[in-house]
């Protein structure tokens, strides 16, 4: 399954959705803000009990996706194939809550 989002100023975030059966994969692909989270949520609810979250192709994240995010892999989500950079955000908003 794949959903596009696209906004006014042409920013767009592709959404795509694969499942194995055991689990599924939600690839995203492009530039995420928050006003994204509310179709990304809807995918993972969809998706079961046991979802990953591919990251390899997001080159951009506002700070509401990495607060997003970091909730995620706090419930058990898998994040992979993030940039360097969002990795270390999602560690930094995680170790100022504390």
């Amino acid at each position: 399954m794949t959903l596009s989002i696209e906004r006014a100023s042409g920013m767009t975030l592709r959404i795509e959705s694969a499942s194995d059966g055991h689990s599924t994969t939600i690839r995203l692909i492009g530039r995420m803000r928050s006003e994204h989270l509310d179709a990304l949520q809807a995918q993972i609810k969809n998706g079961g009990s046991r979802i990953v979250l591919d990251l390899e192709e997001v080159r951009l994240v506002d700070i509401e996706v990495v607060r997003f995010l970091g909730t995620c892999q706090a419930a058990g989500i898998r994040l992979v194939h993030g940039a360097l950079y969002i990795n270390d955000w999602i560690d930094k908003e995680r170790s100022s809550e504390t």
